[in-house]
């Protein structure tokens, strides 16, 4: 039986009074996700429409790069950290694989560059000793002591970071926290990598 004031109108005295029950308001929402997700559907349905139309005439690689660069969804401001997008296996595996590659590579490189100075250093030893190049040890001496002076001087604690600099610094600290997992599986992998 209707109450007063909802003849005809076919809603409950509980749902009339704007009180809604848990499953009534899980309806609601999982019909809200769907009819989302049916318009994102049509909307790429009809970017598809538009891209075979095109492909159908000509396709223009770098004009439709510029419309749709991939950098842009994958970077943009608002995108959020990695722990809101990717599971915690994701993560760790992609923070393994690219630490994994930069250690490995790190120390191909820092092995190459040892043995460049080592090696410059050793030829120059040996220069020095047959008599090839002279060294004025006293000049080495005056300039190893004004480097030593500018040293002190720019380390004083009067002298702090440019605002770019902690700037910088502060959003390189805000990607960590925010990305705890995919740092520390980049950790992980570099180390494996130094060690491989």
């Amino acid at each position: 039986m209707e109450g007063p004031g909802e003849a005809g109108l076919g809603v409950t005295p509980l749902h009339a009074s704007g009180a809604h029950s848990c499953s009534s308001l899980i309806r609601l929402e999982q019909e809200a996700k769907r009819k989302r997700r049916a318009q994102e559907q049509e909307a790429r349905a009809a970017a598809a429409m538009t891209v075979k139309q095109s492909v159908d005439d000509v396709l223009d690689l770098a004009e439709y790069t510029k419309n749709r660069p991939w950098w842009r969804k994958l970077f943009k401001p608002n995108s959020g950290s990695s722990a809101e997008k990717y599971s915690v296996a994701t993560q760790l595996a992609i923070g393994g694989a690219t630490g994994w590659c930069t250690g490995f590579i790190f120390q191909k490189v820092g092995k190459l560059a040892a043995t460049a100075v080592g090696g410059g250093f050793f030829l120059l030893q040996i220069a020095n000793h047959t008599g090839y190049i002279k060294i004025d040890w006293q000049m080495v001496e005056r300039d190893v002591n004004k480097a030593k002076e500018q040293l002190k001087f720019r380390s004083s604690p009067s002298n702090e970071l440019p605002p770019e600099v902690k700037n910088r610094v502060d959003e390189v600290i805000c990607f960590l926290k925010k990305n705890v997992i995919l740092t520390g599986g980049f950790v992980g992998g570099f180390l494996l990598g130094m060690a491989s």
